[in-house]
């Protein structure tokens, strides 16, 4: 794929035009079957994305969570990933989001991973900094895109420079030891995941958080061993990756979710970022989770599927297994993505909020029979 703006990713037309009926028998619509990372064996293909639900207090995930989190595992899902969670009060986005640093955190944590597990699917959890974009007003505030006060539960953000992002207060520029520590905030964020009963960490790369600002030109300008070439803007990742990797169960897989590109002249593109997951999966990441953009404001063409070239570029150039994300609403749309070997897994995001039950809705669909929960048997579909 070239790195230039001509040839970005398709648009919806495009999409659309390319698109055929995935039409398998029963039993051979690879988007059910299992998949596996090192001990972790997921049922299906079909994971839940990460999704962050603003509705913690003091990151202390709730009965909100409970309920959201085990409805989307009866519905079919193979694996969920729990939205965004802070490594520390900082590294949270809101106030009202989810965190994992204190033993209240992870016991509560704990308490939906047994529902889920018992619901039938696997779960992971995203670990979070959001840097400079932290300490921001929840969507649903009457101002959006501003910085909350410290009377409102807001607090001093960091980032690689002093640059703020769009709208929000601008950061404090973190030294060089201070970088140095943030890998083992992550590792023992890792380490209560484990405790809690997650089958899997994901790195949160994405998006314009803290690694995402640190892996990007547009937003690094340190002139430290974390900033310039590639090779310095990845090693805040890297660090991250091994410092996990040392006290996270070998058997349990580590994800990363990346922004493949920032839609941005200057900015990361796709090749580049699968250098930097090759680099990741050498020190024992084992799934790439492929999205794009939000480091700042940029003209995105979406539509249907608009990243699954994304996930193909970096599948092929990085050796990895990966996940597609973004406008996958529809059954034969998702198991055309799969069959093709676009990517190995799609993850579904808003089509999941409406719809819980979205994987036992693609089986039927697809002609594929799935076992639903007993107690919603007498609902399923003839």
């Amino acid at each position: 794929m070239s790195t230039s703006q001509e040839n970005a990713p398709l648009t919806a037309a495009e999409v659309a035009k390319n698109r055929v009926t995935a039409s398998a028998p029963a039993g051979q619509v690879k988007l059910f079957e299992p998949i596996t990372l090192r001990g972790l064996t997921v049922k299906n293909r079909i994971w839940l994305s990460p999704m962050c639900q603003y509705t913690a207090a003091e990151g202390v995930v709730n009965d909100f969570h409970l309920a959201h989190y085990t409805a989307r595992a009866l519905g079919g899902f193979g694996l969920l990933i729990a939205e965004a969670t802070g490594i520390s009060p900082q590294g949270r986005i809101t106030p009202g989001c989810a965190g994992i640093w204190t033993d209240e955190q992870t016991e509560a944590w704990a308490r939906v991973v047994t529902a889920v597990h018992n619901a039938g699917a696997k779960f992971a959890i995203q670990l979070q900094h959001s840097g400079r974009k932290g300490s921001a007003a929840v969507p649903w505030a009457p101002k959006t895109n501003v910085s909350v006060t410290d009377a409102e539960g807001g607090w001093q953000t960091v980032g690689p420079t002093t640059e703020a992002f769009p709208g929000l207060a601008a950061p404090h520029a973190l030294s060089t030891a201070e970088v140095e520590a943030i890998p083992a905030a992550f590792a023992r964020a890792a380490e209560r995941a484990d405790r809690a009963g997650f089958d899997a960490v994901e790195i949160h790369g994405a998006h314009g958080y803290l690694v995402h600002q640190f892996l990007s030109p547009l937003s690094n300008t340190r002139t430290d061993k974390y900033g310039g070439s590639a090779k310095n803007r990845a090693r805040l990742v890297n660090e991250i990756a091994e410092a996990i990797r040392a006290v996270f169960p070998a058997v349990k897989p580590v994800f990363i979710r990346v922004s493949a590109s920032d839609w941005l002249l200057g900015g990361l593109t796709p090749e580049v970022v699968a250098h930097v997951v090759a680099g990741l999966k050498a020190r024992g990441v084992d799934f790439c989770d492929t999205s794009s953009g939000a480091l700042l404001p940029a003209p995105i063409k979406a539509g249907p599927g608009y990243q699954v070239p994304f996930a193909r570029v970096i599948k092929t150039d990085a050796h990895i297994a990966v996940g597609a994300v973004g406008e996958i609403t529809e059954a034969d749309q998702a198991a055309e993505i799969v069959e093709n070997g676009d990517a190995d897994v799609v993850l579904l995001g808003r089509a999941a909020l409406r719809d819980p039950m979205w994987p036992l809705r693609a089986a039927h669909d697809l002609g594929v029979k799935v076992a639903w929960p007993v107690q919603y048997e007498r609902g399923a579909f003839n």
